[in-house]
């Protein structure tokens, strides 16, 4: 099953909306077929993976992170390939809850093929977790956000420097990151101070390059903003308030940008949900992250530490977020630790989302 997630996150940046599913074919103790969703509209995991096993297959137990879909869409059920493979055993690690396409454990079942599922349950809802979150509810997108801090929790110096806390690794996995998101977000101080272009620049070519997305109450974006300049290239919204100048929000749609006019930040998101916007990753600033944290809008937390000591003075990149006591406080749920160079990620997930069987 490990080898199953990690054939499934090659799938990052260029399958969504559908999932991250990666397949091996076992015949005894040997893997004889292995696959993933490489495509959207390509073949399944399963398939890829049972094409790889041919008459190997027959008798064999074939191991995935999502129970094999029934349903046929861009491509044919994976339950019916499974079952002219005559393959003897599925083991799924957890149900497929889109409705369109669950069911295939009780089918194969049906059918005299032995199903489990379960096994390292809570790394495959962790993979798949936008996915699932999406299906879980139509309220908001999944919002992830990204923090480089250093080892005290400061996001920019005394001086308000931000460029550069965490390493070149660390930079080069944000635009690894930026690929798998349907959208990447700031404050609007952020992209007037840093004028970042938001854009994926590493090794994955998303499918579908994410939208920019920009909170800026006072829409106070300009055209010498790399955003505005390049709205009509890349897709740039900004969510505005009510009480932006109306000057400034008709300068910006008159440069490509789309403006939102949310009342607060949880309609802001449900509007980016309304133009189909299923994922988010938030890249600061600490204004926004903060906002997001306290309102309990925050679903999985990127957090990289580097190593390196700002002092008492330097900006927090946790301000505004409200106490709780020791034994009330939120418990986050630890996804993944490792090294980028010389930082160190943590990943946190606030819940798992895990279905139902």
């Amino acid at each position: 099953m490990e080898r199953a997630l990690d054939l499934a996150r090659r799938g990052w940046g260029r399958v969504a909306p559908n999932p991250l599913v990666g397949a091996v074919v076992l015949a005894g103790d040997a893997v004889v077929g292995e696959g993933y969703h490489a495509e959207y509209g390509g073949p399944h995991a399963e398939v890829v993976a049972l094409q790889g096993a041919r008459e190997r297959a027959r008798g064999a137990t074939l191991v995935v992170n999502l129970e094999p879909c029934t349903h046929h869409g861009k491509t044919p059920p994976c339950t019916d390939a499974i079952l002219e493979a005559g393959v003897a055993r599925v083991v799924a690690a957890i149900p497929d809850p889109d409705p369109q396409a669950r069911g295939g454990a009780a089918l194969l079942r049906a059918r005299s093929v032995a199903v489990s599922v379960g096994l390292l349950a809570e790394a495959g809802a962790a993979l798949n977790a936008p996915f699932l979150f999406a299906r879980e509810q139509e309220e908001r997108p999944f919002v992830a956000l990204k923090l480089a801090t250093s080892i005290d929790g400061r996001i920019a110096d005394a001086a308000g420097s931000s460029q550069w806390v965490s390493g070149e690794a660390a930079r080069e996995h944000v635009h690894w990151l930026r690929a798998g998101f349907d959208a990447i977000a700031v404050g609007g101080t952020t992209a007037l101070r840093d004028n970042p272009q938001l854009t994926v620049r590493g090794p994955v070519t998303p499918r579908r390059p994410p939208v920019r997305v920009v909170f800026d109450r006072r829409a106070m974006l300009n055209l010498g903003v790399q955003l505005v300049s390049t709205a009509r290239e890349v897709p740039t919204w900004v969510m505005s308030s009510l009480d932006a100048p109306p000057s400034s929000v008709t300068q910006l749609e008159r440069s490509g940008v789309r403006v939102f006019r949310p009342t607060t930040l949880r309609d802001g998101l449900r509007m980016l949900r309304e133009a189909a916007i299923q994922s988010v990753l938030c890249e600061g600033g600490g204004a926004l992250g903060a906002r997001l944290l306290a309102d309990g809008l925050v679903d999985r937390l990127y957090w990289v530490q580097a190593p390196v000591w700002l002092g008492e003075g330097a900006v927090p990149a946790f301000p505004g977020v409200p106490p709780h006591p020791l034994a009330a406080a939120p418990r986050w749920t630890p996804v993944e630790r490792r090294a980028l160079g010389s930082d160190t990620l943590l990943v946190l997930d606030r819940r798992l989302c895990l279905p139902e069987s």
